[in-house]
């Protein structure tokens, strides 16, 4: 039950581990999260990969948020991922800490603290519609006024974070009043994080992501934004997969109205 900090050399395990619990492997994710957070794992006691992992990652002084908790199936039910999250809420050290939990670990999550904040679920399809000729393709010289709305908006410092995003995805969007992102994942395109002053420049953001990536897209909306999701649904995204937005601590960070998409449901 020894923890230890994961490294690249780790990368091929964590894949590993990810298809041994049903997900994708998410190399490309996961290489995000390892440079942008803190990878805990326990090696597994046959020798053979890792028998689990989480991954913190800080915003500012005042919030984090807690991903990628896999156990291996040959060692759950072993306390393995609570031993993890008792070490990272120790590295979290008094911060807020928030995660998405399915079904399966929400329980986990209540005896450690965390309560229900909100519902959220995976949407996916092909977006179906027409340019809104309000957003352009955004440039490394768009980036302060990105940081800028985003500290207003998030409450809290992901600065790090957003300015890997013009490497990391496949386009970063514009507008009067807002910004949106995609990013290439296994099976789709990821449309995330999308901020914005309102929900008509929101929709254009998204709209236009979606039809500049093609295919399949995914988004992950709040389960309260019923006119968005609807909007979404009229334009070929659905099959809904749900799980709970959970925190511990205290209250989810800065203006939830205008935080339409978050970056990945690992990264809050």
């Amino acid at each position: 039950m020894n923890v230890r900090r994961l490294t690249l050399a780790d990368l091929d395990d964590c894949a590993r581990l990810a298809k041994d619990r049903g997900w994708l492997p998410e190399r490309h994710k996961w290489g995000l999260l390892f440079e942008v957070g803190e990878p805990y794992g326990i090696d597994a006691p046959d020798g053979d990969g890792l028998a689990a992992t989480n991954v913190l990652t800080f915003y500012g002084d005042d919030h984090a948020v807690v991903s990628m908790v896999l156990t291996a199936s040959r060692y759950e039910r072993q306390g393995l991922a609570g031993r993890l999250m008792e070490h990272v809420l120790e590295r979290a050290a008094g911060r807020t800490v928030s995660l998405y939990a399915t079904e399966m670990g929400r329980p986990l999550y209540e005896r450690l603290g965390f309560r229900v904040a909100g519902r959220a679920a995976k949407h996916t399809g092909v977006f179906r519609g027409e340019p809104s000729g309000r957003t352009r393709p955004a440039t490394e010289a768009d980036l302060d006024a990105i940081l800028r709305l985003d500290a207003e908006v998030f409450g809290t410092d992901r600065s790090a974070l957003l300015r890997r995003m013009f490497g990391f995805g496949v386009q970063v969007r514009v507008a009067e009043g807002g910004f949106g992102h995609c990013w290439r994942n296994d099976d789709n395109t990821v449309i995330g994080p999308v901020v914005a002053r309102d929900e008509g420049t929101a929709r254009a953001l998204i709209g236009d992501l979606a039809l500049h990536a093609g295919g399949e897209v995914r988004m992950d909306f709040d389960l309260s934004r019923q006119a968005l999701i609807a909007w979404a649904g009229e334009h070929g995204i659905g099959s809904p997969w749900q799980v709970s937005m959970m925190v511990r601590g205290g209250e989810l960070p800065g203006d939830r109205a205008c935080q339409y998409l978050p970056f990945m449901q690992a990264l809050g």
